[in-house]
This record gives C-alpha cells, sequence and structure tokens, in this order.
C-alpha cells in the first residue's frame, strides 16, 4: 500500500474511516464490509488505517503483535476476490480489520498470554472463536495487551510495552488505567484503532475495560462460546467475548460466533429492568451522576425500573469466585501448557511472570492449591473449591433466576465499574483496587450469565467514559443485546478521544 493511499485513509474521521473523498465513512463493521462489497471502501485501506492508527497510538501498550504484512496482504486478497466476483458472495466481515486478546489463538501468530515464557509459542490452528471471525471475512491486524496471564483488572503488565510507560493506557487519559484483563482490545477500540475485536471475561474482563474506554462488550451465558484454543483461569467462569465501538458490532459477532438470526432493538416500552441495592454502592460522583441520568433517560424512553432484593448476593458471590478461579487455574492451565506442547511447566511459566500481583498469586495460592485468610494466613482450597461448586454456586444461581423470574424482569441494571478508570500505576492491581472494580461485574460471572457493557457518559469531572451494565437470564443473550440495541438509541455514542 502506497504512503499516500495510508495517509489518506488515516485522514478521514480521525482513522478508521478510510474512503474515498466522495463517500460517506462506514459507522460500523457491517456497513465497512458492505462498502468493500460494494467496491466504495478497499480492504486494504481499511487495514492500512487501522495499522497506522495502532502505531500512532503505541504509548497505550495495547498490542503484543501487530502483523502488517500478513493483514495487508490478507487485505489485497480479499479486495481481489471482490472485483473478480463483482462483490457476488460476500461476507458479514469482509475486509474488515479486528484485534484478539493475545490468550486467544490466531495460526501463526505468538500467544503470550501477555506472560515471557509463552512469548514464542505460536499456535498452528485458530481458536474457534477466532475461526468463525475469519470464515466471516474479518481480518485480525493484530494480538492485543493484557494483564499478565489474565490474572487481573488492571492491565498493568510490565511484560509487553510499546510506549514509555509501564500498563495497557487509557485511550481517554493516557495517565489512567485501560482496565483489564482484556485492556489492549479495549484501549485499541477506544482510541478508534479498530471497530471490533475479541476478549476473555473471567470476572469482568470484557466488560472493565470497554466501561474504561467507552466501548461496548457482551459477556455471553457461560458455554455459548466454545472454549477451545484459549490460555484459560478457570473452565467454570472462562468465556470469550465480542468487544466494539457499538452495539450493532456486538450483534453482529455474537451472531457469527454463536449462530441464530438477526435482533432487532427491543421495543423499551415492554422492557422490565431490576435496581438491586449491593449492585449500587461505592460510586464516585462522576459514577453517580451519569448513572442517575441514565435512569432518567430509561424512564422517559418508557422502561420501567422496578427495586429489588437480592439477599445474600454478595455473601454468596464471595463464597464462589476466588475459590473457583484459584483452584481450577491450576489444573486447567496445566492441562493447557500440555495439550498446546508448549513445553512448559507451571512452575517455569510463574517462575517467569513479570507482574508481581500475577506472580504472587500463583506461587502464593495457585501451584501450592490454597486460598487467602485473614492476617496474610493461607488455607486449603479444595473444601472451599467443594462448597463454593456444591452449595454456593448453586444458591447464587439459584438467587438470579428467582429474582429475574418473580420480578419479571429482562434484566438487572448497574454501574459496570463504581468508579472511572483508576491512575495506571502498581497500586491499579493492588486487592483493595482489584476488588473495588469488580464488585459488580463479578456476581453474574460466578453465576454464568450473561452481562452486557454500554456507554453511557463521560464523567463531568474526570471526562472519562462510564459505563452501563445488564445482567439478565441465563440464556438470555440475544435479548440482552436487542435492549442494547434499543439503549444505544437512548444514550447516544460517546465523542472519540481527543487525541
Amino acid at each position: 500500500m502506497s504512503h499516500t493511499a495510508i495517509k489518506t485513509a488515516l485522514a478521514v474521521a480521525g482513522a478508521l474511516a478510510c474512503v474515498a473523498a466522495s463517500a460517506q465513512a462506514p459507522n460500523d463493521a457491517a456497513q465497512a464490509a458492505r462498502d468493500i462489497c460494494a467496491g466504495k471502501l478497499k480492504s486494504e485501506a481499511l487495514v492500512g488505517a487501522a495499522l497506522g492508527r495502532a502505531k500512532e497510538r503505541a504509548d497505550l501498550n495495547a498490542f503484543v503483535t501487530l502483523d502488517e504484512a500478513g493483514a495487508l496482504a490478507a487485505a489485497r486478497q480479499i479486495d481481489a476476490a471482490v472485483a473478480r466476483s463483482r462483490g457476488q458472495g460476500c461476507k458479514p466481515l469482509t475486509g474488515v480489520p479486528i484485534v484478539v486478546k493475545d490468550n486467544i489463538h490466531v495460526a501463526g501468530l505468538p500467544s503470550t498470554g501477555g506472560t515471557p515464557s509463552l512469548k514464542d509459542f505460536k499456535p498452528k490452528a485458530d481458536a474457534p472463536v477466532v475461526r468463525k471471525l475469519r470464515a466471516a471475512g474479518a481480518i485480525v491486524i493484530g494480538k492485543t495487551n493484557m494483564h499478565e496471564l489474565a490474572f487481573g483488572i488492571s492491565g498493568y503488565n510490565p511484560a509487553f510495552k510499546t510506549g514509555a510507560e509501564v500498563g495497557v493506557r487509557n485511550a481517554y487519559d493516557a495517565s489512567k488505567s485501560a482496565g483489564g484483563s482484556s485492556s489492549g482490545t479495549g484501549a485499541a477500540l477506544g482510541a478508534r484503532v479498530v471497530m471490533a475485536g475479541l476478549g476473555t471475561d473471567t470476572g469482568g474482563s470484557v466488560r472493565i475495560p470497554c466501561a474504561f474506554n467507552g466501548c461496548t462488550a457482551l459477556r455471553p451465558s457461560v458455554g455459548r462460546y466454545p472454549q477451545q484454543g484459549i490460555l484459560p483461569i478457570s473452565h467454570t467462569r472462562d468465556t470469550a467475548g465480542p468487544m466494539a465501538l457499538v452495539m450493532a458490532d456486538v450483534e453482529l459477532l455474537d451472531r457469527v460466533i454463536a449462530g441464530g438470526a438477526p435482533v432487532k432493538p427491543a421495543e423499551l416500552k415492554r422492557v422490565r429492568l431490576g435496581l438491586a441495592k449491593p449492585l449500587l454502592a461505592n460510586m464516585d460522583a462522576d459514577t453517580q451522576a451519569a448513572f442517575d441520568a441514565a435512569l432518567a433517560q430509561l424512564k422517559g424512553a418508557g422502561v420501567t425500573l422496578v427495586d429489588v432484593e437480592m439477599p445474600q448476593l454478595m455473601e454468596l458471590n464471595g463464597a464462589v469466585g476466588f475459590p473457583l478461579a484459584l483452584y481450577e487455574a491450576y489444573d486447567d492451565v496445566v492441562k493447557y501448557l500440555r495439550a498446546t506442547g508448549t513445553g512448559l511447566t507451571i512452575d517455569k511459566m510463574a517462575e517467569a511472570i513479570a507482574s508481581p500481583d500475577v506472580k504472587g498469586t500463583y506461587q502464593g495460592l495457585v501451584i501450592p492449591r490454597k486460598l487467602p485468610g485473614p492476617n496474610n494466613t493461607v488455607s486449603d482450597a479444595k473444601p472451599a473449591y467443594d462448597a463454593a461448586t456444591k452449595t454456593s454456586r448453586p444458591a447464587l444461581q439459584k438467587l438470579y433466576a428467582d429474582t429475574f423470574k418473580r420480578h419479571k424482569l429482562d434484566a438487572l441494571v448497574f454501574p459496570t465499574v463504581p468508579k472511572v478508570a483508576m491512575a495506571a500505576n502498581a497500586e491499579s492491581s493492588s486487592v483493595p483496587t482489584f476488588i473495588g472494580v469488580i464488585q459488580n461485574t463479578d456476581p453474574g460471572s460466578n453465576a454464568g450469565v450473561p452481562g452486557l457493557q454500554i456507554p453511557i457518559a463521560l464523567g463531568a469531572s474526570s471526562k472519562l467514559p462510564v459505563g452501563l451494565e445488564l445482567d439478565g437470564p441465563a440464556g438470555s443473550d440475544r435479548r440482552l443485546v436487542a435492549i442494547g440495541l434499543a439503549l444505544e438509541a437512548v444514550f447516544g455514542r460517546l465523542p472519540p478521544p481527543a487525541r
């Protein structure tokens, strides 16, 4: 691709919108694919603009690997195929650049999991979730940075960086955290590098980065997406999830991966959303003001809001979260390392971990099969794990199911994160910060229900994105997406970052 073409592409609407001078920039990935199929837009121009924007925002540390040569070659092949077929037989994502979190396999590209010992591991096959997107025409331009081994919510990872500072940085303010663990995908979306990508979510890891970077994300019901080809934490809790700038692309990616017919925006006058006090605590001023304004907008649009009681929600969640993640991580990671032929043991992998918080978690808890206790004590994890799987998690799932049924709710509604993005520093990976950030995303994760993050505002004082989450009944993913499509029309879209 010529320097002139790249420069022209980058100039349109601050990157991403790379079209001929007389054409209108695509608003979403589906429109971009249609424009490519119609000959209005070249995939090579769109991919070139995305790569250029990624390099321009190297300060965000959003990428571990950029596949410039491979992505441009794929784009040229698509453009040639479109020209030969005159746009016949085009696919839903034809020629559209996407990004993929670096714990999800993309054939031939490193899959580091954000940790140094896996930097040379190149899987030979795509993970099924990637294979489905590429079969739909998408082009992977790179693998995105992340909280090391997905064990955190800050993205403050010293193992990989392209900028001067440590950690994946917020697209709206590079002194702030991008969230985690799908940090780089969130930052790349917020910075308008691409329109869509993939992350993974164990306790909030697609929703938190999108809350911090002003994008949309779906944590699907557990089991909705295939989990093969992904570095795990917990088979009970893990799932891949689509992340995008707009709801239309979340809808499209979910449909490509999981199947089903297209959904239309829900009729908001027939939507019932529940408000549970435990999920409305500890908000900062910007989040409180934005959430209150959002509730007023929901009421104005005809949504019915219902106050609900969820007794012992946080107690049940606490009895499930750490026991599942810390206990299952050992067996699941050992199995992954063996199956993928990395040649690594979990002990060798842990020795090379670069992030102090993650290294301490692995060496002090995961490998010895322990759980943290009071006053810096630890206890055997197996009894708590057994209690979580046999008693606490079924009780948590019943609490959700009963609440939805009793009040005839489509979903619960609450701030995705109680506070806007924190400073990007070592403290962002502390245990108190971790617990505060996952306050609202963790319970639904442990219950296995779907959760949808939607940006609603920039904070009045911080100018940082604020997100709203909907958690729906298990298996209600497409209904949740339909509601999200309608709500996006109510809230509007956030303005892009100034840079």
